[in-house]
């Protein structure tokens, strides 16, 4: 395993906003490589528990090994984040002081050619975080219907020639069945057209593609929207939810939950008195959104795209 596979992302100003303390009980829901849930564990001090999340098994089984150490203080949860409520109910039922979700891939799946998240190397197309999954990317790519297809990839990736990607699918497929990353991306580069000489340079033309497959197979937007209507209930006042995100459709979704919930009233703009009974839940602790520093970039480059956004129970 590389060095870079144990560096856990912005894991300075995920300890400013959450500032752990000492007695208390954090939950780390997207656990991967035990970055955050060890400093969590270190600056809280010797009385602070934290409950870890994670549907990946082979994650589970590094995090066990990692975590030894801390014992009794750290409970390990094979479980999708989205889960939280279920989890918390039973292991956490009066609430907790405070929740980190560091949501996406993490390096160690990224860099396991095995699980096809990557279109650099030659894999199955399997896209699946938790194995327990049924459906994997190779059968949506070779059962959905055109505009199926098309959807997922105009919503999920933001791809522009959506259309054309699936329509050159659904005439490959009939042919021979897509069943690897190389296939995949090979029909995804033939598909979109080359960059206008006074363009800035593409991203490679199969990053969108992928990544909307990957959201689709793990129903990541799905699993963040539940996660995040459980927040109010499972933390205690005063407690503080720190999130990660690392592309726009996760980061808006955030931004516009965490708006709501911090929110006075959600009346209509010159409504006589409020009539909405709606009642305030978070405070934000972040106005704008927290980007890495460019330091961390430059040591940690998968950093770049990383968001960060913190609230408050109120």
């Amino acid at each position: 395993m590389s060095e870079l596979s144990h560096l856990s992302v912005m894991s300075g100003e995920v300890i400013e906003f959450l500032e752990p303390s000492r007695g208390g009980i954090y939950v780390d829901a997207t656990l991967g490589g035990c970055g955050h849930t060890i400093e969590i564990l270190e600056r809280g001090g010797p009385e602070t528990r934290v409950i870890g999340l994670d549907c990946d098994a082979d994650a589970i089984e590094r995090a066990k090994e990692r975590l030894a150490p801390y014992g009794d203080r750290v409970t390990i949860v094979r479980e999708n984040f989205g889960e939280i409520n279920s989890v918390l109910s039973e292991l956490a039922p009066d609430g907790v002081d405070g929740i980190i979700a560091d949501i996406g891939l993490s390096s160690f799946q990224l860099d396991d050619g095995a699980r096809g998240f990557s279109f650099s190397k030659e894999a199955p197309l399997d896209m699946r975080m938790d194995k327990r999954l049924e459906l994997t990317a190779r059968e949506l790519i070779n059962e959905l219907e055109k505009d199926e297809l098309k959807r997922i990839f105009r919503e999920y990736g933001e791809e522009r020639f959506a259309g054309k990607i699936a329509a050159v699918i659904c005439k490959r497929r009939i042919e021979k069945e897509i069943e690897t990353t190389g296939e995949l991306r090979a029909i995804v580069s033939e598909t979109v057209p080359p960059p206008r000489h006074y363009m800035k340079k593409r991203i490679d033309p199969a990053t969108r593609v992928f990544q909307a497959l990957r959201i689709a197979v793990n129903d990541e937007l799905g699993a963040l929207k539940r996660f995040l209507d459980a927040l109010p209930q499972n933390l205690k006042k005063g407690g503080r939810v720190v999130i990660i995100s690392f592309h726009s459709l996760e980061d808006r979704l955030v931004k516009r939950a965490f708006r709501v919930m911090a929110a006075d009233c959600l009346c209509p703009p010159r409504t006589p008195g409020c009539i909405c009974g709606h009642v305030k839940e978070l405070k934000l602790l972040t106005r704008r959104v927290v980007k890495p520093t460019d330091e961390e970039v430059l040591e940690n480059p998968r950093s770049r795209s990383a968001k960060l956004r913190a609230a408050e129970r109120v």
